[in-house]
């Protein structure tokens, strides 16, 4: 492309989605999607129930809410956040109401069974059924209809099939029919579901905040100066070109440069640095950054989406949209395992409609072994008996089990270790991981500046730390921390970019930048910082400080290798810095100076070897990179939005906690593969025992609350592997 030409701009959405339960309804609504003329990307994350789309042009909500409902689902508009809370109280709800009509309902069932005839027992099965299955499981009946309409099937098809079959049998029987009611299987069937379903749900609709956390970064009003008056305004109605004036202590409301003042202003939401940087005139500053000291006068030069945190919440959600999650493997067979289920059981009920008279010694013989095998002439109800036996023995519960379950226990065990797997996907990929980029302040090392060393007596630096304990500025604070008794010190006067001055006990203190730097090449060859110490201008020492190492940091990174896993540092630190800590962590590959959205560039670089990337930050800056990256893994004590950006967040432990974290996924992956071994097993097993009639649709329920139980017990082996 020749450098005079234009590229096309493409248009960015974000959309979420209502109703999708697996990955075929997550598919239908991307090609839904990709429909839209001038779409030219179009991902939908299940996990998330998000849609992300670029475009040509400017896309309408109506267009997408129309594509949307074409696949059978909707668009929910407002708050992330607030939509998942109340989707979570109801569905609890949903299930508790549940759960309180199932077990006396069950108990009333098992009575009836032994002989104790309830009177009126079949309209009352008729009635609580009916609640639910059309009131707490609606969400899984719609789902199933949905899925029909649209010539698909899903895990809910069979669960809607089984409770329903089961309903109409008890309001057959009660119009008069000679078949015989299992009405009571239904809603222990939808129950059980709904129990599964909830779990399942409550692990995955923790949804990131992370957009919530950008917006948190912007000033809600700017002051704005007109004609020699300043007026406060909301940052929605600032124009370029408009002077601002930003007070110390305020955010910065707009990216724009500094037309007057001197001021040390804290960016590192951007670079990760936790030293400020001098700002004066003619110099740019970011919106979301905070003024430390001075006052500065800022002309507004990129407002609203031209921001950088606008672009940067476009960028997270690209990132997060372009990553195609690894689905569970019971949602990518439930397309083809459904339809075959239902086939198999229509066709022994039909067989045994029309042969049962012919087989009626085969079944006397078996209920000598089998004493739940329904005897009867009646056609109709052995038919019905057979059919219902081979939906809710095939009915996937253990399924829909086998991941939450094991991600329940794996989670706990990782809490233990000050670990929280927020993205069962991570679990998966861990095994596969080649490369691990880690970001270098706050993660290889503690993230704030500390003093290492220095030149003063006890009593001079006694006097420096009090000084400084007036100045909020990261390096002063630093040094305040070495006061041991605080004296009282004269006026202090900060001067930005260079220090501060203060009297003290008849004498003028200077603490700030040195005079000469080349005086310390051999700390700065180590991204090391000098602070010179003047007393009635003679220099009376110095102080060094440094961003300490995390003291675990060198035997994880040794462990790393010893996984086959390659270490490499991605930072927005200097050259110097970076290489100087890279060297004594044995770290060979670095990128130093590098922006956000390099960050996702070199994220990308390692995914092109067909390796599986590993990034791990503490900062705003690395929240991009952590959703491109197949794992993010954030520090907790980073910024919120790298920790909602994150797969694996570690709250206790420096970056040893990434070993444990590996490790834990590895196990916690392996036991769901086991759960749904298990879990098709014993489907292989009793479907065909079904099919013969061998089974009553009761120990068919209670086999697969067996099932369920074992995938539960051998997700808790997880505990003896930790």
């Amino acid at each position: 492309m020749e450098k005079n030409e234009t590229k096309p701009k493409d248009y960015h959405k974000d959309i979420q989605i209502g109703g999708m339960t697996c990955i075929n309804c997550a598919n239908r609504v991307e090609r839904g999607l990709k429909k839209i003329e001038g779409v030219k990307f179009a991902s939908v994350n299940l996990a998330t129930e998000t849609a992300f789309i670029v475009s040509e042009r400017e896309i309408s909500a109506q267009e997408i809410k129309e594509a949307v409902q074409w696949a059978g689902y909707s668009v929910l508009e407002g708050d992330r956040g607030d939509l998942s809370q109340v989707r979570y109280k109801e569905s609890k709800r949903r299930l508790i109401m549940a759960w309180i009509v199932t077990a006396p309902l069950s108990l009333l069932m098992i009575l009836h069974m032994l002989g104790y005839h309830i009177s009126g027992f079949v309209l009352i099965e008729i009635i609580s059924v009916a609640f639910l299955a059309f009131y707490c499981g609606m969400a899984t009946i719609k789902s199933a209809w949905i899925a029909f309409r649209h010539f698909h099937s899903n895990m809910d098809t069979l669960i809607t099939i089984g409770t329903v079959t089961s309903w109409l049998t008890a309001v057959l029987n009660y119009s008069g029919l000679p078949i015989i009611s299992f009405g009571t299987i239904g809603g222990m069937i939808i129950t059980i579901h709904l129990t599964g379903r909830f779990i399942e749900s409550n692990l995955r609709d923790k949804a990131a905040k992370e957009i919530k956390a950008l917006i948190a970064l912007q000033a809600k009003e700017a002051t704005v100066i007109l004609e020699n008056e300043e007026i406060k305004v909301p940052i929605t109605m600032l124009k370029k070109d408009q002077l601002i004036k930003v007070k110390p202590g305020e955010r910065v409301p707009v990216d724009g440069i500094v037309i007057d003042g001197a001021s040390a202003v804290d960016e590192s939401f951007i670079s990760g640095e936790p030293i400020p940087r001098k700002k004066e005139k003619g110099d740019e500053v970011v919106g979301g950054s905070i003024n430390l000291s001075g006052l500065l006068i800022v002309k507004a030069v990129k407002i609203g989406e031209e921001s950088f945190l606008s672009q940067m919440i476009t960028l997270i959600k690209e990132a997060q949209g372009a990553k195609v999650p690894i689905q569970a493997l019971a949602d990518n067979i439930t397309n083809i395992f459904v339809p075959v289920i239902i086939t198999l059981a229509t066709l022994s009920a039909l067989f045994w409609f029309f042969n049962l008279s012919n087989y009626q010694p085969f079944l006397l013989k078996a209920k000598e072994i089998f004493p739940w095998i329904l005897i009867t002439g009646n056609k109709y109800s052995f038919a019905v008996f057979v059919f219902i036996s081979t939906v809710v023995i095939a009915c996937p519960c253990a399924l829909g089990l086998a991941t939450p379950m094991a991600l329940v226990v794996g989670s706990g065990i990782a809490a233990k270790k000050g670990l929280i797997i927020r993205n069962a996907e991570a679990i998966q990929i861990s095994k596969d991981v080649g490369y691990v980029l880690m970001d270098k302040t706050g993660t290889i090392t503690e993230g704030k500046p500390a003093v290492i060393q220095h030149t003063l007596s006890e009593e001079e630096m006694n006097a420096v730390a009090s000084i400084e304990s007036n100045s909020h500025h990261p390096l002063a604070q630093a040094i305040a921390g070495r006061v041991k008794k605080k004296i009282k010190v004269g006026e202090v006067k900060e001067i930005a970019g260079e220090g501060v001055e203060a009297n003290y006990n008849g004498a003028k203190y200077f603490i700030g930048k040195p005079e000469k730097s080349g005086e310390y090449t051999i700390y700065q060859k180590k991204g090391q910082t000098v602070v010179e110490v003047w007393k009635d201008n003679t220099k009376i020492g110095f102080i060094v400080l440094a961003d300490r190492i995390r003291e675990d940091s060198k035997s994880a990174i040794i462990s790393l290798k010893k996984l086959n896993i390659t270490p490499v540092m991605v930072t927005g630190d200097n050259e110097i810095t970076a290489r100087a800590v890279a060297g004594e962590m044995g770290i060979e590959e670095v990128y130093a100076g590098v922006k956000p959205d390099e960050k996702l560039s070199i994220v990308r670089k390692f995914q092109a070897t067909g390796k599986k990337v590993l990034m791990i930050g503490d900062g705003i800056n690395d929240a991009a990179s952590l959703k491109g990256a197949d794992i993010g893994v954030a520090m907790g004590k980073g910024a919120d939005l790298a920790l909602d950006s994150a797969d694996i967040v570690i709250v206790k432990e420096g970056i040893s906690g990434l070993i444990h974290s590996i490790t834990i996924s590895i196990n916690i992956f392996k036991i769901i593969k086991q759960n749904l071994f298990w879990a098709f097993l014993y489907n292989v097993l009793a479907i065909p025992m079904a099919m013969l009639g061998l089974l009553h649709p009761a120990i068919s329920e209670g086999a697969m609350i067996f099932s369920s139980i074992t995938v539960t017990l051998n997700s808790l082996r997880l505990r003896k592997a930790d």
